[in-house]
């Protein structure tokens, strides 16, 4: 065999099966224990066209597992192809490349996404019997695109203003960090459009769950939305936009109470137009003479010094909470932007996309499947108070060098895991084994 020389060593080549992924078998055994294979063809995904005889399931595991190796786009898949360890740990006989998976989201439609994406959610969250009680964060946000995609639009993109652009729903239940939903939608429409499908939807993925609080941004600052939140009696903490009207109203406001240096708040009650009723508002305002001041000038008083000086906004709330405890409670909602981050970052919420719109919202449905599943292996298996990223996790515990022992037929996989390691990697192996089978 050809040997490589370096200055003092030299490099050859091994047949031997051998993997930089080991540690997924920790995953491997955490979807055993949920049964993922069994509940799959209750989902409801359709069929592979590939005359090749890879089964829709194969195809979804394996794109999940290559987002877990670090993909981030289609191609990126190749990964999982070529790494026959994996293929022999997750009882692949042959890896699909990654056209096949996106023929399989081609196959997707608008009821297609919503009958397995129900499916999967309801599966899932029956696995968590402890969550019971719920915060809800919805929050939406802009995915600039490159090409010709269906739904990609001109619209609101801050980072690249006037590139085409998709803008998705997204609701994360914030105790848990699970994302509860995700809908895709084109780039010119407003942060709240189609909410109230979006909250009907996002219900029934909790069935049997009950929403003890919902927070959202001023991009969600609508009547209907808001009156619907009472009809079904769900508390909620909404941002306001702060419109000239709303701007009068807290212009006016006397019963500022200073919570620390620079830091004042008070309430209002407020009735805008079109609205049935007065709700309580909250307004907090920081001097922009002692601190980075977040908010936005009242705009319609900028030479006024009882208001030049600050910076303003506001909260609509039903809640009976004092006013320092409802924008205490809001300000937790700052995690589902950290979560976006990492969706982009490590799941490929920027990058997983096709021209058909509705096989771009399954791929990244899928990829809100990988993502739930992680935290779930975070919070089951990991259980540390720290909720580490992906990336991450790679270094820690997934990026394990391992290699298939025997031929065929001997299922033996040897980790190359330091000796200090291996009780704490043996004690992983015990959390995931203690998942409950098959929970419903």
């Amino acid at each position: 065999m050809r040997q490589l020389h370096g200055d003092g060593f030299t490099v050859g080549f091994s047949d031997r099966e051998v993997t930089a992924w080991g540690g997924l078998s920790l995953l491997k055994q955490m979807l055993d224990r949920l049964q993922f294979r069994e509940a799959f063809s209750r989902f409801g995904v359709p069929e592979s066209s590939s005359n090749r005889g890879y089964s829709a399931c194969q195809l979804i595991e394996q794109f999940i597992v290559s987002i877990w190796c670090g993909a981030c786009r289609f191609s990126h898949a190749e990964i999982v192809r070529l790494d026959n360890v994996l293929c022999r740990l997750f009882g692949w006989s042959c890896a699909a490349e990654f056209k096949a998976i996106m023929r399989l989201f081609g196959r997707f439609d608008m009821l297609t996404n919503e009958r397995v994406q129900g499916n999967l959610y309801r599966w899932l969250f029956g696995h968590l019997p402890q969550m019971k009680l719920v915060t809800l964060d919805f929050d939406s946000t802009v995915v600039t695109r490159n090409g010709q995609q269906q739904g990609a639009c001109r619209g609101y993109n801050p980072a690249r203003p006037g590139r085409a652009s998709h803008h998705p729903l997204l609701a994360f239940i914030a105790d848990f960090r699970l994302i509860a939903n995700f809908w895709l939608r084109p780039g010119n429409v407003h942060s709240a459009n189609n909410v109230l499908q979006f909250l009907e939807s996002t219900l029934a993925h909790l069935s049997g769950k009950t929403v003890g609080l919902l927070r959202a941004d001023s991009g969600f600052f609508d009547d209907a939305f808001l009156s619907e939140l009472e009809f079904k009696r769900i508390p909620y903490i909404v941002a306001a936009r702060l419109t000239y009207p709303l701007q009068r109203a807290i212009y006016q406001a006397r019963n500022w109470w200073a919570l620390k240096q620079g830091i004042e708040i008070a309430e209002i009650e407020y009735q805008a137009v079109g609205w049935k009723k007065a709700r309580r508002i909250i307004v907090i305002r920081q001097s922009v003479l002692d601190r980075e001041s977040p908010g936005k000038s009242l705009s319609l008083f900028p030479d006024d010094p009882a208001a030049q000086n600050w910076r303003y906004s506001a909260l609509v709330t039903d809640l009976a909470l004092p006013a320092v405890e409802v924008w205490r409670t809001y300000r937790g909602r700052a995690d589902a932007e950290n979560r976006i981050k990492e969706l982009k970052a490590d799941f490929g919420l920027d990058a997983f996309n096709m021209r058909k719109f509705w096989a771009t919202e399954a791929a990244l449905s899928f990829a809100m499947l990988a993502y739930n599943l992680m935290s779930l292996f975070r919070q089951a298996v990991m259980r540390t108070p720290v909720k580490h990223t992906l990336s991450t996790l790679h270094g820690m515990v997934l990026a394990v060098g391992g290699a298939w022992k025997g031929g065929a037929g001997n299922n033996h996989l040897l980790l190359s895991v330091p000796r200090r390691k291996r009780a704490w990697f043996c004690g992983l192996w015990a959390n995931a084994s203690a998942l409950p089978r098959g929970a419903t």
